[in-house]
């Protein structure tokens, strides 16, 4: 945990009422992941090559080149201490910043694993997977991002040669956003409209080589280069997000990804016997990985603000006496523990993501596609829902930290530059809301003709009870128990969906209902995706846990998670009457009494997450509490500070002070 002389928070681990190493064993699902976590943070953590202090005083192109250069440490490292491609990935991720790898191993080797034919696959992947060439996933275009089937980029089939001819034949056609694009990629899926003769077969992807393997030139036809600098000063700008325009590109038949859908030498467009369906096993891999990761970002802004709220000291000072502890607050409180609850609700259901992602595999390959639209839909909410409460929920920590929070060394700027992005890619995030919405409105709209909801749409089975029972809350206490957290948030779920299936049927047309309504519609999508948060921390906890008090801690951050949505959204419980005003109010004398709970405990349940001070990259979150020394130590690094005297005081400044300024030449 970094060098630890004066433990300045060693009051606040002693006042833990539970075992913080079991504790650190259920964030990381199991011994042997913590084992694995642990050893790897630790190795990157002291590698003096993947120092990240220094990121926001350099310049763009150097910017790039630092990593390019942790990019090829790690992998040199990776490969000298033989790590396994699930401790790779954990390797780079405590590398901790955003490089063109994470689209080679995030985007194109798994878009080549789902949507390659065996012999694609046994020709592209060994290549890939010794990094002897690097790939991105180039879909998104100027003029498109969600609207996948409204891409503009070609793929014409020319019979003669036997190939595709890959062209933009618009401005707004050029790929523009694919990460490692840039600069870095030999390679790139491309997605592109499929035309044969004069008739068009929809978008399919489309191996393509961009640049020379020995100079790493961009190959005749292609114009390629970098978008230019994002939000942040470092931040995602250390990634090469590209724009790529093709002037008549022409590739092998082969290389169109063909598992699903083929073409023949003679032109023939058909349809190979493995399901259309399976692309979207890929799909599901993708958002359960970002919601794990939602889970990571989340913990480390709540571990800053939390560590800093328990150092942090402002009034209340009585007869000189030490003043008040933010975290002592009860605004502080109410602001922080919720998002402290959200890290580990979202940690669990990241989990269960993971349990549907291997159920749903195996469900396709056996060719049973029951559970694929619910499954597929529920991915698609709950990244949604767990990338903008994570984003908001950075922003929220920071601004918990006071003016500190606002320093690039607290860590919390640089993260949140990081992390939102997530809330456009792999998916907008209203966008998905509407896509649950869809399969919500027609799971209700078949609730009276035998067919039975699956999955996280389970409980619209019990509709008539859910639209008619009567909320048992008559004192604080009640709100406890996990039955009446769950039946309040699925009558809330069920009364919300049946009302805008009901408006919806008034509708002379579904699709101009559908965009009428499609606010409400989002609402709807995110009560039934609260539940399924709310559902799987209430699962979690009917586990085994061991670990002397572990099991209480979890079951004071769940009721904290639930009744603090309750709490937010009670003008939707109130309104569909799924509690009274009486029992919203005890939910709310309830939650103060929990955050009496969780507040002796908090620093230890942060420190369970068990980040190194390198990962966690914050003074304000140091380990040992040390922050005000820090602090001012860190100023003087300062470029600025390198003198007394700033460059341009003799120019512009002296000029100014002596009242000379008509007679300087500026």
């Amino acid at each position: 945990m970094g060098e630890v002389q004066t433990d300045h928070l060693a009051h606040e681990r002693g006042r833990a009422e539970f075992d913080v190493e079991a504790m650190k064993i259920v964030w990381a699902g199991s011994k042997q992941a913590f084992d694995v976590s642990d050893r790897i943070a630790r190795l990157v953590a002291s590698d003096p090559v993947f120092r990240k202090d220094n990121r926001a005083m350099l310049g763009r192109k150097e910017l790039f080149k630092n990593t390019m250069r942790k990019a090829a440490h790690a992998w040199k490292r990776i490969i000298e201490l033989r790590l396994s491609e699930e401790e790779a990935s954990r390797f780079r991720a405590f590398v901790d910043e955003p490089a063109f790898t994470d689209l080679h191993w995030g985007m194109f080797v798994p878009a080549i694993k789902g949507q390659g034919t065996d012999e694609q696959q046994q020709k592209w992947l060994p290549l890939a997977y010794k990094m002897q060439i690097v790939g991105c996933y180039a879909q998104t275009e100027l003029g498109h991002g969600s609207n996948v089937q409204g891409l503009e980029t070609t793929a014409t089939f020319d019979p003669k040669s036997d190939e595709f001819v890959i062209n933009s034949p618009t401005l707004t056609s050029s790929k523009w956003w694919p990460g490692g694009l840039g600069k870095a990629s030999t390679h790139a899926v491309v997605y592109a409209r499929l035309i044969i003769g004069n008739q068009h077969h929809g978008v399919h992807g489309f191996i393509v080589q961009l640049r020379n393997l020995d100079n790493h030139v961009p190959l005749p036809g292609i114009t390629v280069g970098d978008i230019g600098m994002k939000f942040g000063n470092g931040a995602y700008n250390t990634m090469d997000n590209g724009v790529l325009r093709f002037d008549n590109v022409r590739i092998p038949r082969n290389q169109m990804l063909m598992r699903v859908s083929q073409v023949t030498r003679e032109g023939r467009f058909v349809h190979s016997n493995i399901p259309r369906q399976l692309v979207y096993g890929t799909m599901v891999y993708v958002r359960q990985t970002i919601v794990s990761d939602a889970s990571i970002a989340l913990s480390r802004a709540v571990c800053v603000a939390t560590r800093y709220s328990a150092v942090r000291r402002q009034f209340g000072a009585k007869n000189g006496g030490l003043e008040t502890q933010v975290i002592d607050y009860k605004t502080q409180q109410n602001r922080l523990f919720p998002l402290l609850a959200s890290a580990y609700a979202f940690r669990f259901v990241g989990e269960w993501l993971k349990w549907l992602y291997t159920d749903v595999t195996q469900r396709l390959q056996a060719k049973d596609f029951s559970t694929l639209p619910e499954a597929h839909a529920c991915t698609a909410g709950l990244k949604s829902l767990t990338t903008s409460i994570t984003a908001d929920g950075i922003e929220e920590c920071r601004k918990l930290c006071g003016g500190h929070g606002y320093l690039f060394s607290s860590g919390l700027p640089e993260l949140f530059a990081v992390y939102v992005p997530s809330c456009t890619y792999e998916g907008d995030n209203y966008i998905l809301q509407l896509q649950v919405a869809r399969i919500l409105m027609k799971t209700v709209s078949q609730l009276g003709s035998g067919v039975q909801p699956v999955g996280t749409t389970a409980y619209l089975g019990r509709v008539e009870h859910l639209m008619q029972c009567q909320c048992s809350v008559q004192k604080a206490e009640d709100w406890l128990k996990p039955s009446t957290i769950q039946e309040a948030f699925e009558a809330r779920a069920t009364r919300m969906a049946v009302a805008c299936a009901q408006k919806l049927s008034t509708m002379p047309n579904q699709e101009e209902g559908f965009a009428e309504l499609s606010a409400d519609l989002v609402e709807v999508a995110i009560a039934h995706c609260q539940l399924i948060v709310v559902s799987k921390f209430i699962e979690k906890l009917q586990q085994d846990i061991p670990g002397k008090g572990v099991r209480k801690q979890l079951e004071v951050l769940c009721n904290v998670y639930a009744l603090s949505l309750l709490h937010k959204h009670q003008g939707d419980f109130l309104a569909t009457g799924s509690i009274t005003p009486e029992q919203g109010s005890l939910a709310n004398d309830q939650l103060r009494h929990l955050y009496d709970q969780v507040r002796p405990n908090a620093v230890a349940l942060v420190d369970a997450f068990n980040y190194t001070d390198h990962y966690l990259g914050s003074i304000l979150g140091r380990y040992d509490g040390n922050v005000y020394p820090k602090l001012y130590e860190e100023a003087w690094k300062d470029p600025l500070n390198d003198s007394d005297v700033p460059d341009g005081y003799n120019e512009y400044l002296r000029p100014m002070l002596k009242q000379q300024l008509l007679l300087a030449r500026l």
